[in-house]
């Protein structure tokens, strides 16, 4: 049973995360005036990027972003499967750090300020995710999430400010401007695509799942703010997670990008707070 529930987690979050990527440009288009591409438009490209032939710089280039897939694939299966939220996001974060060193291997200087760019973003949106997994222990006294999920009372009663400060560091994971410094997922960004440039082919599209599989890592912790016990909360937990993910492409479509002086103080004037003020009154009356 266990081992059915992890191969449904691998093979459903990727169609999931496509599928959302796919509504993104859709609303996009719109918001734009445009006609846009079809929903599945995400899986398209996807699988004719596969049939492409990729261009390899040298043997580490590849291997980097196939080793960040697979984090990013152990991170999801942790997190849908009720496990330890704080390992989860360990684990997502060294799956970054791979990417990260996937650029720098490709001796490209676009690449090289783009890996440069994604670590100034790690270094804005970490703190704020690891005082989110530590509000989660101080709300629920423990740090798996099926048993944040069968409290009776929601996480969001106890970190509303948590909340405000996590959603705002996902427009950098969920790679959203104003904070999509590395690069982009839009062509509106920038001709050069930034820590990808050196890209192509298969290895494009392994990059594309793994972002996939970060947008329901995502989603999934915003799920856990609201879902408890009670089966009604499930389907408010889902609702939060549409608003929030529509937010977020509103934002994406309303401020250009910032400089990284700008990004950086932004999200750490935000996690001290929102984020501490928020944890230090939890621990007063907890």
């Amino acid at each position: 049973m266990i081992i059915l529930i992890i191969i449904g987690i691998i093979i459903l979050a990727p169609l999931v995360g496509g599928l959302l990527t796919g509504i993104d440009r859709v609303i996009t288009a719109r918001m734009q005036g445009r006609q846009g591409p079809p929903i599945l438009q995400p899986f398209y490209d996807v699988l004719k990027l596969i049939q492409k032939e990729s261009i390899e710089v040298n043997s580490m280039h590849r291997f980097y972003i196939y080793i960040s897939l697979i984090f990013a694939v152990f991170t999801t299966v942790i997190l849908l499967s009720g496990g330890d939220i704080l390992l989860a996001v360990f684990a997502l974060t060294l799956g970054s750090i791979f990417f990260v060193l996937g650029g720098y291997a490709s001796n490209s200087p676009y690449s090289t300020i783009g890996s440069e760019r994604e670590l100034l973003q790690i270094m804005a949106y970490e703190p704020m995710v690891l005082l989110t997994c530590v509000g989660f222990y101080y709300a629920d006294k423990s740090f798996f999430v099926k048993d944040i999920i069968s409290a009776s009372i929601p996480s969001i009663v106890y970190l509303p400010g948590v909340f405000i400060g996590f959603v705002f560091i996902l427009t950098f994971k969920l790679r959203k401007s104003p904070f999509d410094l590395s690069m982009s997922h839009h062509g509106h960004q920038e001709i050069v695509k930034g820590i990808t440039t050196e890209y192509s082919g298969r290895d494009l599209a392994v990059i594309e799942i793994t972002h996939w599989y970060e947008v329901v890592f995502a989603l999934t912790l915003v799920f856990v703010f609201f879902a408890t016990k009670s089966p009604i909360s499930r389907i408010v937990a889902v609702v939060a997670c549409a608003a929030v993910y529509f937010l977020e492409i509103i934002i994406d479509n309303a401020f250009a990008r910032l400089k990284w002086q700008q990004a950086l103080n932004a999200a750490w004037i935000v996690t001290g707070v929102l984020g501490t003020i928020n944890l230090l009154i939890l621990s007063y009356f907890r």
